[in-house]
């Protein structure tokens, strides 16, 4: 089944959130462009790694001239989606200079050869980026706590016990 082209032309909200309780949490971006709500799983990695990205292309960035083009406090709630649209495989970020917006590229992770990926490319101010790497972080730290020892996600249900004391 082939899945649409997301090819936007702005993004009028962008986030990240996760369902589900505390070590079996599924993580989602969510981005929507007026009526359209897109929900991409992905991994708690991806959005640590996209998140910490995210941040350092920000600090490497030209200053807008005549100040901040999008000052607006930017953070977009996620709704729980239920199930996703498609599962992120690929992440990649670029930055285009006469809009000021860094744009998202997602690439759908596919099991099989024949099977062409869906694609999504969300473009993002400087303000829905930075409530983006905000949350993911608060995320992030909501996490398990690590165990002492070897630094592995220790699971609440086993008070605190990890394999590794073995």
């Amino acid at each position: 089944m082939d899945r649409p082209e997301i090819n936007w032309d702005d993004t009028h909200a962008f986030t990240t959130g996760t369902v589900g309780p505390r070590g079996r949490r599924v993580f989602f971006l969510q981005a929507r462009h007026t009526d359209q709500v897109v929900s991409l799983k992905l991994e708690k990695q991806q959005v640590a790694g996209l998140a910490e990205f995210l941040d350092k292309m920000l600090n490497d960035l030209p200053p807008v001239p005549g100040g901040e083009s999008d000052n607006a406090a930017n953070e977009a709630d996620f709704d729980d989606p239920g199930e996703p649209d498609w599962v992120i495989g690929n992440l990649g970020v670029t930055y285009h200079q006469s809009s000021d917006r860094l744009v998202l590229f997602a690439e759908e992770l596919v099991r099989d050869e024949d099977v062409q990926p869906a694609h999504a490319r969300f473009p993002l101010s400087r303000a829905q980026v930075v409530a983006f790497v905000a949350r993911a972080r608060v995320l992030i730290e909501a996490g398990r706590d690590p165990c002492p020892l070897c630094g592995a996600p220790l699971d609440p249900a086993a008070n605190g016990w990890c394999p590794c004391v073995n």
